[in-house]
């Protein structure tokens, strides 16, 4: 995982590096993200969340596109959420 400053500098970096620029997260989905995936962790039922309670967390974040289907065979290989440069 790689952090930058703005969507900008994350297109630099690719293109400097050769890489095709994915799917962006900014730092808030991020820790939502985590809240939701681990806020059960700790409780002895505790289970990985199943193919649709993923895509509905990662909606509720807007974490869109196939990417972030966990039943998808593809993704597409622009962005799906650009990163606040303020």
């Amino acid at each position: 995982m790689l952090f930058f400053r703005s969507e900008e500098r994350v297109r630099e970096w690719c293109r400097d590096q050769g890489f095709p620029v994915r799917p962006l997260v900014r730092i808030d989905q991020l820790w939502g993200l985590a809240r939701a995936w681990y806020s059960t962790r700790l409780q002895p039922a505790s289970r990985r969340p199943q193919p649709a309670e993923m895509r509905a967390i990662f909606a509720g974040l807007g974490l869109t596109g196939a990417f972030w289907d966990p039943q998808a065979d593809t993704f597409d290989q622009g962005p799906t959420k650009v990163i606040d440069s303020a």
